[in-house]
């Protein structure tokens, strides 16, 4: 299984953009999905999350101007964010909890992170 995300690049504060991951490979299921980020210097801190019946989850810093989405039938995750902060740059990874059989233990992956940076 492989999680490929696209979708970062360069945008002025106040702008948006749209980061996509998608899995490939044996899947049967999908539990829990996210996005991470980190910025230079710093640790690796949840953005957002959603389960498996969609509810969500946001850290504080991005309530109200981000929105995670999901859609199982294409196996990927989106993360819609408007409003962009210079503290808002960072490298941004996304994460699935896959099951690759039916039964089989659920893992962890992670995509290769996208770079986002704003600027003020």
């Amino acid at each position: 299984v492989q999680l490929q995300a696209s979708g970062g690049g360069v945008v002025q504060a106040g702008g948006s953009l749209k980061l996509s991951c998608a899995a490939s490979g044996p899947i049967a299921n999908i539990n829990g999905m996210a996005w991470h980020r980190q910025a230079p210097g710093s640790v690796r801190e949840l953005v957002a999350d959603i389960t498996r019946l969609g509810s969500t989850n946001y850290t504080p810093a991005v309530r109200g101007r981000f929105a995670i989405s999901r859609d199982d039938s294409r196996n990927t995750v989106t993360l819609q964010m408007n409003g962009l902060k210079p503290e808002d740059t960072a490298v941004y990874y996304c994460y699935m909890q896959i099951k690759r059989t039916a039964g089989a233990k659920t893992n962890n992956y992670w995509g290769q992170g996208t770079l986002v940076t704003v600027s003020s």
